[in-house]
């Protein structure tokens, strides 16, 4: 019976073994893999703060852009016209992710108003990530989506080629807005809007007489120039605010990727302790039993 006994005491012995070497295998290898992510967040925050600087740089030479675009509209005094309202409403985002609520901030103002009304609301997506947020539910509305925005720094023609789709497009909106994350600092960003009017909107200004010489084809032209200068702005704000929020969501993952670490070594080393204690006791009761 001692034997049979011993030889009991074995068998449950090496399962023991098995189960505690599968815990600190399985534990390991987690371990190994969120080291990886950790390397993976902190290489994509150094990316994102050389983007960043350059796109805070070039910020600065773009917001005369859309502030000579604004003083226009504003000292002209153009307002709507009372015609059937058709409106535009244009997206700015991008096509990548990981920064946060950058991109489905600006879709949730977008689709909250949808919400209130979505006849005659026509929207123009810059990014993939408004497209595939808004389509799901107003896929109607969407008429066009500018992609590969992201990869690189938005020019002014990335903004003349959106800006003359939808001049072109034949849809003729009334009024519009373009929204966007207006950049404030590395750790915020607001969403805003800025307003667009159609040709018929700034010919009805009535301080318009205020610049000279300004018959259709120049009101067209400008219509057109001021389109582009307002989205390259626009794209210039976005592309800045995703990048500080990249690096700051980066930062944070690096972070809580490091306290998973050390719980995950804590918890690796409590396993192997209790494996090692446990062997210890099993092979001194088994030599303790052969006597």
């Amino acid at each position: 019976m001692m034997f049979g006994g011993v030889r009991i005491l074995g068998s449950q012995t090496s399962q023991q073994q098995i189960r505690g070497m599968a815990t600190l295998k399985h534990i390991s290898m987690r371990l190994k893999s969120v080291k990886n992510i950790q390397k993976i967040t902190q290489s994509m925050k150094m990316v994102s703060a050389a983007k960043y600087t350059r796109a805070e740089r070039d910020l600065k030479q773009a917001r005369p852009y859309g502030e000579g675009a604004k003083l226009f509209y504003e000292k002209a005094e153009v307002a709507e016209v009372n015609e059937k309202p058709k409106k535009l409403i244009v997206a700015i985002t991008s096509d990548r992710g990981l920064c946060g609520a950058v991109h489905s901030s600006v879709a949730r103002i977008i689709r909250n108003e949808l919400a209130e009304k979505a006849d005659d609301v026509m929207i123009f997506c810059v990014g993939d990530k408004s497209r595939a947020i808004l389509q799901r539910l107003y896929a109607k509305n969407i008429m066009g989506v500018a992609n590969e925005i992201g990869r690189k720094p938005p020019t002014f023609l990335d903004a003349s080629k959106v800006a003359r789709w939808i001049l072109e497009s034949g849809y003729e909106f009334t009024s519009g807005k373009i929204v966007y994350n207006r950049f404030k600092s590395v750790v915020s960003y607001v969403n805003t809007d800025l307003p667009l009017f159609s040709l018929a909107a700034v010919s009805a200004a009535p301080k318009l007489n205020v610049y000279d010489s300004l018959d259709d084809e120049v009101l067209q032209s400008y219509i057109e120039y001021s389109m582009a200068s307002l989205l390259f702005y626009t794209m210039k704000e976005g592309a800045c605010s995703e990048q500080s929020s990249r690096m700051t969501a980066m930062d944070n993952a690096s972070k809580n990727a490091g306290e998973m670490i050390d719980k995950l070594t804590l918890t690796f080393n409590r396993t192997r302790q209790a494996v090692i204690t446990r062997e210890l006791i099993e092979i001194i009761s088994g030599a303790a039993a052969l006597e």
